[in-house]
């Protein structure tokens, strides 16, 4: 554990880490908080009595699908637990992705850059950017969960469930800076941490949809779990709050035990060596090696989420078999069997969660411009085409790779149990490369806002963020449907309920095309770093 002096200058750094992140932290806590006075505010007025949200309520848990998607509704009496419901999983979510962005950024990134090798030549202390970084993440943290709790009450919620709610939240984000504090002393790099925490994240959402619609036990293993078994709506189960703070105090402890045990700029798992020759073939062969770690970690996590949700969804059919629930799931729009709705709605919301991929890469990308090694590449191969065409390449191909594994995991983890494996691979891997054309409009997006300017790539997540966010409350506050066919993803079937329509697919590659042109246009004029 690091020593008082260890920690000499945390405050000061902590200042400029709060000047560095004056946009990124409003920007993602206005989000947040939009979408929760959207639902508090927007829930109530939707249903005329007790009766109307018990039915809506029993509506959502009578579907599989959306009990796996965002946990189900404890409290069928309370407004607060269906106003929140969407909210309390899925949005923490993107809690923990905010603890991760800052303590990565000021923690891993700086020493890549080489100015945390700068900074630590002062009198700023080893442990000082860790603990800057900790602290800010969780100073947001409570910010959010505070707000949160606010707006909720503001609404006419109640007050206690509300404050649970927003507790729940802060303690997401602390149970998410401090996993992307471990991961920045065990990975090498910037790009392999981010990879490493996001897949513990998705490792994290698979075990609590599957205790959701499965085996309790499952759930409780997942910090995502423990905001539904919270119960705030209904009770508030205090002590569940407790687990967020030992989980974050845990691996706190265990990223400065780390910190304290390696090199400044190395990680504990250490990264192959080059090539003998010293050199690559390619620019694309580069920019590969530079992300393969990550895209290696992202691969591994859709492969068991895939497997995990499809290994759950044959025990489904028993259970919602009656007529009343086959009139519910028709209510909700599926049609077929049970298991196949639910694969279609993981596999719409999953095509979102690794579309944050395409993003990823095409920040690191931004980075290694901003550190002037892009143009080092430029000296060398004397082609913006090279570089532009690599850094799309991988972001798209490694979509289109991850949407594959996704499919396969699900096949067999589906097809082990129900019609064989070779009959589910035909049916599920061809349903999840239907998604793959709403993904590439997401990679470009990315890469337009990379082309533009990079220090927007800010725009990237903020444009994922939104997609989602019109796809969840689009319905709910009544907004225009051109509006919310903005978002990308809304424009693909329920597949393998519902048939590919190629029309829409062709649209989606147009738009997809479209936009990598604007980015090349821009990329080939202006200035490099």
């Amino acid at each position: 554990m690091p020593t008082a002096t260890d920690a000499n200058g945390t405050a000061g750094l902590l200042r400029l880490n709060l000047r560095r992140d004056r946009v990124l932290l409003p920007v993602w806590i206005w989000l947040l908080m939009a979408m929760v006075a959207a639902s508090a505010f927007a829930t109530e007025g939707l249903y005329l009595d007790a009766a109307d949200r018990v039915a809506a309520a029993r509506l959502i848990n009578s579907s599989p699908a959306l009990v796996a998607l965002y946990g189900p509704i404890v409290s069928e009496q309370s407004i607060g637990d269906l106003a929140m419901g969407k909210l309390t999983v899925m949005y923490a979510v993107a809690v923990m992705g905010l603890g991760l962005v800052v303590v990565r950024r000021h923690t891993r990134v700086e020493e890549e850059s080489g100015r945390a090798e700068l900074v630590g030549a002062t009198v700023v202390g080893r442990a000082a950017p860790l603990r800057a970084a900790l602290v800010e993440a969780g100073v947001a943290a409570v910010v959010i969960g505070t707000l949160a709790a606010a707006i909720d009450v503001a609404a006419g919620l109640d007050p206690a469930g509300s404050v649970a709610f927003g507790a729940s939240w802060t303690g997401a984000g602390l149970v998410g800076a401090a996993t992307g504090a471990v991961c920045a002393q065990l990975a090498a790099s910037a790009r392999t941490a981010g990879g490493l925490a996001l897949a513990t994240f998705a490792v994290w959402y698979g075990l609590r949809a599957a205790g959701d619609i499965g085996p309790d036990a499952l759930g409780w293993l997942s910090p995502l779990g423990w905001g539904t078994r919270l119960h705030a709506w209904d009770g508030p189960r205090w002590w569940v709050l407790g687990l967020y703070l030992g989980l974050a105090v845990v691996l706190v402890v265990a990223a400065h035990v780390l910190r304290g045990r390696r090199d400044l700029g190395n990680g504990m798992l250490a990264e192959r060596a080059g090539p003998a020759g010293g050199g690559f073939g390619s620019v694309a062969a580069l920019v590969w090696r530079l992300n393969r770690l990550a895209t290696g970690w992202w691969v591994v996590a859709a492969l068991l989420s895939g497997a995990l949700f499809g290994s759950v969804a044959p025990h489904l059919g028993s259970l919602f078999d009656s007529p009343a629930a086959r009139a519910a799931l028709e209510a909700l729009g599926g049609r077929g069997r049970v298991e196949e709705t639910m694969l279609a709605a993981l596999l719409a919301i999953m095509a979102a969660m690794l579309s944050a991929y395409a993003v990823q890469v095409t920040v690191s990308g931004a980075h290694e411009e901003a550190d002037e090694r892009t143009a080092e590449v430029l000296a060398a191969t004397g082609s913006r085409v090279r570089v532009f065409t690599a850094q799309a390449g991988i972001a798209m191909a490694g979509t289109l790779l991850l949407a594959t594994a996704y499919g396969v995991g699900s096949a067999v983890g589906y097809g082990s149990q129900v019609g064989g494996v070779p009959h589910a691979l035909g049916r599920l891997v061809p349903a999840a490369l239907a998604h793959v054309p709403a993904m590439w409009v997401m990679a470009a997006v990315a890469l337009l806002a990379w082309a533009w300017w990079p220090r927007a790539t800010w725009a990237g997540w903020a444009a994922l963020v939104s997609f989602v966010t019109l796809g969840e409350v689009g319905e709910l506050l009544e907004l225009p449907g051109w509006v919310v066919g903005i978002s990308p993803f809304q424009h693909v079937p329920a597949v393998p309920v519902q048939a590919v329509g190629v029309g829409v697919e062709l649209a989606l590659l147009g738009t997809t095309a479209l936009l990598l042109a604007a980015g090349w246009w821009r990329y080939r004029v202006r200035d490099i770093g």
